[in-house]
Parts: C-alpha cells; structure tokens; sequence
C-alpha cells in the first residue's frame, strides 16, 4: 500500500484535466510535477502501433542503468551465438532468472563470461543507442549509463527487429517476472502495479543496502562474489553527468495488445531515501506517465 498522499494527487490533477468541454483539445498534465525538485525523473513512451514516441521527459539524460541493463546483457549473449545456438542448462539457468527474478549473480557471471564493457558495447553500436555508455569501473555492470529514450529503442529493436527466436525468449521470460527478486525485494512496483491488464516488465533499483525492508522470499543460498557487480563504491571517475551516489529505481516494460507500448521510467532519488518511499514515488509516476499517455493516444 502507497504510504503516502503522491498517487491520490496525481490521479485528481489528471482527473480534473479531463474534466474539458468535448470541442476543446485535451491538456495533458505533467506527471514529473508529481515529484519533488530533488528527485529526478526521466520518462519515454512510445505507441508501436503510432510509430511514434508520445510522451517524454529527460529522455536523453544519462542515469545509471542497475539492473536494466540485463536487457543488454541478455540481447548480447543470444545476438553473438546466432538462432541455432542451442542454450545450455547451465546459461539458461543464469538467463531466465536474470531476465525474470532480477538475479545479480547470474548477472555476473554472464557479464563476464561475454567480455564485461564489450557487451554495453556491441549492443550500444548495433542498435543504434546515442546516450548508452559502458561502465568507466568495468567490474560494475550497474554503472553502464542508459537514458529512457535508449531503453526505448532497446525495447524496440527486440520486438521489432530482433530474430523471432530472441524476441520470443527475452519477452516471454519479460511477461512472467517475479514479484519477488533473486535478493529477496519486492520488484512489483512501477509498471505492474501502476498499469492494467497483462504487462511485462524489467526493473533497476541501486544503492538501497542488501537487505529488504520486509521479507519477499527466503533469502537465496550464499554464493561466492564475483569479479563483477551491480553496484559499489566507484573506483575510477564516471562521466560528469552520470550519478553513481544517489539511489537509482527504475521501471521499464510493455503493455497493451502484443507489447502496443513501451514505457521507460527511470529516477534517481536523495541519498537516504528509503525503499517503501521511492517505490511508492516511483509507482506514482508510472500512473501518472500511463493516464497522460490515455489521454494522448487512448
């Protein structure tokens, strides 16, 4: 339950913007004015069925990715090894749950396994992603730089262009996430509990410790570290523009008649903040960024 009054707010201003003669052009409200100014918001929708981009706010800046980047790491592995490639147990057992429960380290094991900064790399080329930047600190793969309108286009060339094969793996295992993550915190804010009916959905969280604020699952059996991980303290300087300090939650995914929409909402909040808060925060962006785009595009 959202602890706080930002989604009744939200929900009434987009209400009252409805509330307009029939002969008179809709006025969109803002869903960043639902945040305060210390927290930053960047958001990207687009209608594949439009073609076109409908919504957006800061959808060029920079954040770090946490764990969206998996959609990269995930595209990357299937993209070098071609559609006959027969994915062994054990790869399949570091895919699915990265792609649906949000594993780390299986997160890492693949990092590595496929060449660290070359994955961010490669894909950054192949598909054409302007803002998208490897780690500086390569053993962090949460650190790669992403921006909502690249997202977007990942999303796209996934559903769009992207071998039948590789679509159907990477956005069948999308459509069956968890709500509970690998590490035992509840990823079932943002998209899937802001947006009706059947959604897919990968989410990114960073600097919120290692333990969740309530129990989601049985903590998972300890495994060894890795050379690589999400996140920790930056060794080496990132570009200017990309906040390594500040917790990082985004939401990212699809809805609609066959994946209709695209939806990328990415923040970074205060130091300090704390789970239950930027998840509420970030659910209530996400259905204000949904309703504004009903009121756009129906």
């Amino acid at each position: 339950m959202i602890k706080t009054r930002i989604l009744p707010l939200v929900v009434a201003a987009l209400l009252a913007a409805t509330a307009i003669p029939a002969s008179a052009s809709p006025e969109v409200p803002s869903p960043q004015s639902a945040v305060p100014s210390d927290v930053t918001v960047a958001f990207a929708v687009h209608d594949r069925a439009l073609g076109r981009t409908t919504l957006s706010h800061n959808s060029h800046q920079r954040i770090r990715s946490a764990s969206v980047v998996k959609l990269l790491i995930a595209l990357d592995y299937l993209e070098t090894r071609g559609p006959d490639f027969a994915i062994p147990p054990e790869d399949l057992n570091r895919l699915v749950p990265m792609l649906r429960s949000s594993d780390d380290y299986a997160a890492s094991e693949l990092w590595v396994l496929n060449g660290w900064e070359k994955i961010v790399e490669r894909m950054a080329a192949k598909l054409g992603l302007t803002d998208t930047l490897p780690p500086v600190d390569v053993g962090f793969w949460g650190y790669t730089a992403v921006s909502a309108a690249d997202v977007v286009k990942v999303y796209r060339y996934v559903l769009e262009e992207a071998h039948p094969k590789y679509r159907a793996f990477i956005m069948d295992n999308l459509h069956r996430a968890t709500t509970c993550a690998t590490d035992g915190f509840d990823q079932s804010f943002g998209v899937p509990a802001a947006v009706p009916g059947d959604v897919a959905y990968k989410q990114g969280w960073s600097r919120f410790g290692d333990t969740p604020p309530r129990p989601c699952v049985e903590p998972p059996a300890h495994r060894a570290p890795l050379p690589a991980a999400k996140d920790g303290p930056p060794t080496r300087t990132p570009p200017a523009e990309v906040d390594l300090v500040r917790p990082a939650m985004h939401t990212t995914g699809t809805y609609g008649p066959a994946d209709r929409k695209i939806v990328v909402v990415l923040t970074l909040e205060p130091v300090g903040t704390d789970w239950d808060t930027s998840a509420a925060r970030l659910t209530a962006v996400t259905k204000a960024v949904y309703l504004a785009d009903r009121i756009l595009t129906g």
